[in-house]
């Protein structure tokens, strides 16, 4: 069966709008009612985030979010559950991100294998050294299907942003910014000429852009340089303060897409 990133990236190159939130937030159940209002809304892909107590990397908002979701009960387990009942009603592609550690205590190649029958298309492990992936896991992260995708960062050199392009299978994610997630404001000049630098580099892989991206202006500016990009940490934001599922996901998504005089009810 052709894998669902693959198919996206065939018919679509551009303004590919990828939304990360953490599975089982705000509450354990929310999970497929999400994925369910982020497909109707018109996302092209999603980004489900595997809680973690250590999450390095992450600002705040999702650190916050991550731990809500492990009080509420998320596991792996509970979370390959709520992947199968998924894909009982969303065929859009589904990308797992989160840290290798969860992954190693569900057992690896087990991990892939479920996975991926499963339904899911894709995964994002940030912290797995990419010569370990080369040595250990990768033949059986093909053998099961799934695409993988590694990130570079400005301060990533040529060569190795090269050598991630051959190894990443679903897209390359350009880190905005060497800060956690969550970041807002303007796109920056000096991050406008790290886009322009691997723009013209002119890679295999699709890119999105990542890290900072919170609204339509920053989305547009990013795909400017990109094929499209990825918003985490303002969707959480819009979850947590919104009182129904649905309407939040699409108002927000409508604006990422729109910009927010698009997206606000007309007055009458």
């Amino acid at each position: 069966m052709t894998n669902r990133l693959d198919r996206l990236f065939a018919e679509k190159q551009d303004h590919i709008l990828n939304v990360y939130f953490t599975a089982g937030y705000p509450s354990l159940e929310d999970t497929l009612p999400i994925v369910q209002a982020l497909d109707a809304a018109g996302a092209d892909l999603i980004e489900i985030g595997m809680p973690y107590s250590d999450p390095l990397a992450d600002g705040p908002t999702i650190q916050e979010s991550g731990m809500k979701a492990i009080q509420n009960g998320m596991s792996i387990p509970v979370l390959l559950e709520q992947i199968r009942e998924i894909r009982k009603h969303s065929d859009i592609p589904l990308v797992l991100m989160g840290y290798f550690n969860p992954v190693m205590q569900y057992g690896e190649k087990r991990f892939f294998k479920d996975f991926a029958e499963a339904g899911v298309d894709g995964l994002i492990l940030p912290d797995l050294p990419v010569y370990e992936y080369e040595t250990l896991y990768q033949k059986a992260v093909e053998e099961a299907g799934l695409k993988m995708t590694f990130l570079i960062t400005p301060q990533t050199e040529e060569a190795r942003i090269r050598a991630i392009d051959e190894l990443s299978t679903g897209f390359v994610y350009m880190v905005s910014n060497a800060a956690v997630t969550g970041g807002q404001g303007e796109i920056s000049a000096q991050q406008t000429a790290y886009f322009e630098r691997v723009a013209a580099m002119k890679l295999k892989r699709p890119r999105l852009i990542g890290f900072g991206i919170s609204g339509h202006q920053s989305f547009e500016t990013a795909c400017r340089y990109a094929n499209g990009a990825i918003i985490g940490s303002a969707f959480i934001r819009a979850l947590s303060e919104g009182q129904d599922i649905r309407s939040t996901v699409i108002s927000f998504v409508k604006n990422v897409r729109e910009g927010a005089a698009a997206a606000a009810p007309s007055a009458k």
